[in-house]
């Protein structure tokens, strides 16, 4: 009887131990699972870095078109200053009698 008893008491034994040993990961696995997400990790890296370099080109761009923008509306406004006292002229010599 007594051996029966071992018999049953070895069996849940070595199904927990092969169900503990049987869901565990083995170094090396690990190692390329984690060498494969760093492999793309750095893929994004190298995109992210080429995305930020060309926003920041865009930006720098961006600010020196607004720039000239400005600067092309203020003299816009100056010359439109000296056409209409050049059109306000004309009318006046227009309007003084020719005597």
């Amino acid at each position: 009887m007594r051996s029966d008893i071992a018999k049953f008491a070895a069996v849940p034994a070595i199904l927990i131990a092969s169900t503990a040993l049987g869901g565990c990961a083995t170094k090396g696995f690990v190692r390329d699972q984690i060498a494969t997400v760093n492999s793309r990790i750095d893929g994004m890296d190298g995109r992210l870095r080429t995305v930020e370099g060309t926003s920041g080109q865009a930006l720098t761009q961006a600010q020196a078109a607004a720039g000239q923008a400005q600067q092309n509306g203020q003299r816009i406004d100056q010359l439109n200053g000296r056409v209409d006292g050049l059109e306000q002229q004309m009318q006046q010599r227009q309007r003084k009698p020719r005597g």
